[in-house]
């Protein structure tokens, strides 16, 4: 073989075997070890027993995790975790324990298993492995549910001072945040706005726990149905994912509570339309593949979002990159 078979075999078989890393981080942090070593140190019967695991299948796992840089091994023989493995323990800023064992885990991980059938048929695997869809799947398991919950709320909180910078509020009064979970993009709307006012607005089980009290109605309900009227509403990783003929109601329902002069913050990430640039877009391409087989949903081009907004009674006024984020703000107005 040429240099350059062997280094495009390389590359390939950093493809084929990317699943296998993403289950160590997983199990990591389905077994608690980030939580349990903390900011210390730990020995292998000591994390066993804290982690009710087999110690000498822990001992593999940690020796993988050390392997990828997440472990860290002293002199002693004691286990801590390196600064990236520190990013796995739960409620520390940067968190990404609730991404991972949402994302690598069970069903999600299922539904990965059968994109070959959803490509063939356009259905939606998670609710082929279910019989529900993801929604009111994870309604139906707390634990779940609030796995989710937070995984959300640790991606939001990184991109939230991007999102909030590019959203104008001049004028506005009341801010709506639609599909707002718990509340975690709202709060740092009111934070850096101390005249705003509030309105939380998901499903009761979207909702969980507000982190958001102050300054801040919390209405639930289907926003299929309808939306609390505001001066301004966001709406923040909702329309990826639904199918178009679902998200065109969403903000249809969005623009009848948009009243004259309001305007809406659609915050999604934009692919691009050049073919040429999709290799900087392999995160949004493996997303856009994550909502076939999990939502139903997509990710979308600027155009594309034009045409939803459009179809809506929405125009298209501004397309704004989040900075420190992957987001766009897409700033619409009634038409």
């Amino acid at each position: 073989m040429t240099a350059a078979v062997v280094s495009e075999r390389e590359r390939l078989a950093a493809l084929v075997f990317g699943f296998f890393p993403a289950q160590v981080v997983q199990t990591l942090a389905r077994l608690g070890v980030p939580d349990a070593l903390g900011d210390g140190e730990l020995d292998l019967d000591a994390l066993a027993t804290r982690t009710g695991a087999d110690p000498g299948a822990l001992r593999r796992l940690l020796r993988a995790a050390v392997g990828l840089d997440l472990v860290g091994v002293s002199g002693s023989g004691g286990y801590a975790l390196t600064p990236a493995g520190q990013l796995l323990r739960t409620g520390v800023p940067g968190s990404m324990a609730n991404l991972a064992q949402l994302f690598c885990g069970d069903v999600v991980w299922r539904s990965w298993g059968e994109l070959e059938w959803s490509v063939r048929t356009g259905g939606v695997a998670f609710e082929r492995l279910t019989g529900l869809t993801s929604f009111a799947h994870m309604a139906a398991d707390p634990h779940l549910n609030a796995i989710f919950t937070e995984a959300m709320a640790e991606g939001t909180r990184a991109a939230a001072p991007g999102i909030v910078a590019a959203c104008d509020l001049t004028g506005v009064t009341t801010l709506a945040d639609v599909g707002g979970g718990d509340g975690t993009l709202l709060a740092a709307f009111l934070d850096a706005h101390p005249h705003l006012q509030g309105i939380l607005f998901d499903s009761p089980a979207g909702v969980g726990d507000p982190v958001v009290a102050e300054r801040c109605t919390v209405v639930t309900g289907d926003f299929f149905a309808e939306v609390p009227t505001a001066d301004a509403h966001v709406v923040k990783s909702v329309i990826h994912d639904w199918d178009d003929e679902r998200s065109a109601v969403i903000l249809s329902r969005v623009r009848a509570a948009v009243p004259d002069g309001g305007v809406l913050f659609l915050v999604e990430p934009v692919l691009r339309d050049d073919p040429q640039v999709l290799a900087d877009q392999r995160m949004l391409l493996m997303s856009d593949l994550n909502m076939l087989v999990c939502t139903g949903g997509r990710e979308r081009t600027e155009t594309e979002f034009a045409g939803l907004l459009t179809a809506a009674g929405l125009r298209l006024e501004s397309v704004t990159r989040a900075a420190g984020s992957g987001y766009s703000v897409l700033r619409a107005v009634p038409a």
